[in-house]
């Protein structure tokens, strides 16, 4: 049996740090030290080409090449604001939602429209097809007899389903690694673009996937969940398995110097309170900013810092933060910050405050618990699984809750958690990995009605 751990995504988005590419990274990084009863093989798929991944990391041998893939990224990333811009006017059109007619007299004109990024995109795209892959980068792989695909990276945006395809014709088995199911359980928090294109990937692996590797027990037991709903006693065929994920900032020590600004921000006796995530709805920075607001207006000298990049309908957030009276005093937001300043904030916060509303895990609450910082979270299944009793929770209906969370450990010194954050343990990256490897591996011997008697104990959680 060989694990072909797909990572076409990272592959060609090298610079991309959001938390599934952080993932991938990690999990290919630890393969080649890993010692599981399996072969590990990094393989991305592009051109109807299985290749195997020699290198994540782009090479500084051909400018040109760089360059093209840089404005494919770029006219491929407008292509998808644009679409994104389409369906929020649609949204506000008068009696879209009853009119077939008004809705087609909408799409046709930016359809056209689109064909300005569109046609440059596909010359880049067929120029880069031409000039194949670099060998010190990727090679051409051929299947070997018990290969089995694990599609780590975010596969919904891909291409290369009917290359998956043939290749289970031809008895290669598919193994989904599943992030969440937010796009279906709260599409409300989505793009719309998004809840499509994720409805229609979630139909094909459900009728692909021989597995399934979720990132958090929660997560694994909704997606079983879905997969009866959709398939009913076809899905009991399917095996489901998860891993943890680890904590390391892989990007962290790549010479990037600290934001002076994000030093600055801890200058100073003022306790910070941060926020580590993309900034969309679901993240509910609303909500922080009015706990603040309340801690604010009852004196109470602290701070909030907000570090991620900006994503889908946050025009009224972004709005809002930059006007509110308290902008680059109290409040502070960064968009860009490296994993170098992330790692300072991290080591100089007061605590990690996290009020999304739904996760497939939140790495952000692991990152930040690791190095000591105590986090604050709202109480939702996935975060109790994480954190247990070492986290302190407030509700997400009440922003007033985590106000008093803050003022109760500023008063005390004493963090309201129930348990002491010292004795709380996690798993690394290279122990993750090696739960997905192995746990992958578990439950392919399963579903074939092997014993994996043989199987590497995995780490898991230790929780004193």
């Amino acid at each position: 049996m060989r694990l072909l751990i797909e990572c076409t995504y990272v592959y060609e988005h090298p610079s991309d740090n959001s938390g599934i590419q952080r993932v991938v990274r990690n999990v290919i990084k630890q393969l080649p030290h890993l010692d599981p009863s399996v072969e590990c093989i990094p393989v991305m798929m592009k051109h109807d080409q299985l290749y195997r991944v020699n290198s994540l990391e782009p090479l500084e041998v051909d400018e040109g090449r760089i360059r093209r893939r840089q404005w494919i990224g770029r006219l491929d990333r407008l292509q998808d604001r644009f679409w994104r811009w389409h369906d929020r006017v649609e949204q506000k059109l008068p009696y879209a939602d009853r009119s077939l007619l008004l809705r087609r007299l909408w799409y046709w004109p930016c359809r056209a429209t689109s064909q300005v990024i569109q046609w440059p995109l596909n010359i880049l795209r067929e120029q880069d097809y031409k000039a194949g892959e670099e060998p010190e980068r990727a090679t051409p792989l051929d299947i070997e007899p018990g290969d089995q695909l694990v599609l780590l990276d975010s596969s919904w945006h891909a291409d290369f389903f009917k290359l998956a395809e043939s290749l289970k014709a031809r008895g290669v088995g598919i193994v989904s690694v599943m992030y969440d199911l937010i796009p279906l359980t709260h599409p409300q928090f989505c793009d719309n673009h998004l809840v499509k294109v994720f409805d229609e990937w979630f139909d094909w692996i459900a009728r692909t996937a021989d597995g399934f590797m979720a990132i958090s027990q929660t997560i694994s037991q909704e997606v079983e969940a879905e997969l009866r709903r959709r398939r009913g006693a076809a899905a009991e065929r399917q095996w489901h398995g998860y891993f943890q994920l680890g904590s390391e900032l892989d990007l962290n020590g790549s010479g990037a110097a600290c934001d002076p600004e994000v030093k600055r921000l801890f200058d100073g006796k003022t306790p910070v309170y941060l926020m580590v995530s993309t900034i969309e709805p679901r993240k509910n920075h609303a909500y922080l900013l009015d706990a603040f607001d309340l801690l604010w207006a009852r004196g109470a000298d602290v701070r909030l810092c907000i570090i991620g990049k900006v994503g889908w309908k946050t025009e009224a957030l972004i709005e809002r933060i930059k006007i509110h009276p308290e902008y680059k005093r109290r409040l502070f937001m960064f968009n860009g910050a490296n994993d170098t300043s992330l790692e300072y904030a991290y080591a100089n916060a007061r605590a990690l405050v996290f009020p999304s509303y739904v996760e497939g895990f939140g790495l952000p609450l692991v990152e930040a618990m690791q190095r000591g910082l105590p986090a604050m979270a709202s109480d939702i299944p996935v975060f109790r699984e994480v954190g247990g009793d070492f986290m302190a929770y407030f509700q997400l209906q009440d922003p007033a809750s985590l106000a008093a969370q803050v003022e109760r450990y500023e008063a005390e010194g004493t963090f309201p958690s129930a348990r002491p954050l010292q004795d709380w343990a996690w798993v690394g990256w290279r122990d993750a990995s090696l739960q997905l490897v192995e746990r992958t591996r578990q439950g392919i011997l399963q579903q074939r009605h092997l014993p994996a008697s043989d199987a590497v104990e995995t780490p898991d959680v230790r929780q004193a």
